[in-house]
């Protein structure tokens, strides 16, 4: 049997679906510091609530879809700002954030003190965290900015394991 999900009432498991499906959106987001990427924790702002105005505005603009229900891919601590990719389509988050895409995750950290070869090399050589060794697949100290009092490590990893970056910094006496 054909449907026409624009006319037709359908139910799937006792649940009406919606007329029309929401239209997939994607986001790049450059995230600030004190926002989260999950909406668990109520402490923090969500990135999510730097949406509500275009989410509010939703109806005007698309009348008798439902607005996406958005969520990011991948997570950033609450203190570190970088991009994200937000988005309701899950097929295409999956894909991203799958090991099995491969896709390596690039970060700049910023750290007190001088950093010498010693420290480039301890970070190279990985950290245990949560029981796993995690060993990045480069790291390297960036030339300094104008006026900058902070040196500057570019780091990338493939796991992305919670805190991975501030670890490897951490286990190689760095802050």
């Amino acid at each position: 049997t054909k449907v026409d999900p624009s006319k037709d009432i359908i139910y799937v498991n006792g649940s009406r679906l919606p007329k029309r499906q929401p239209h997939k959106v994607y986001f790049a987001l450059n995230k600030p510091k004190g926002y989260i990427c999950s909406s668990g924790e109520k402490e923090s702002k969500s990135v999510i609530s730097l949406f509500d105005d275009y989410l509010s505005s939703w109806d005007k603009k698309h009348a008798g879809v439902p607005p996406p229900r958005l969520f990011t891919v991948g997570r950033l601590d609450v203190a570190t700002t970088g991009l994200l990719i937000v988005t309701n389509d899950g097929d295409f988050a999956q894909k991203l954030s799958h090991p099995s895409s491969n896709f390596s995750k690039e970060y700049i950290a910023t750290v007190d003190g001088l950093v010498h070869k010693r420290h480039l090399m301890a970070i190279s050589e990985g950290t245990t965290i949560e029981g796993v060794h995690c060993v990045p697949d480069s790291v390297e100290l960036l030339p300094n900015m104008p006026n900058a009092q902070r040196a500057r490590l570019r780091i990338v990893v493939h796991d992305g394991r919670k805190h991975e970056v501030r670890e490897l910094v951490k286990s190689a006496g760095l802050e």
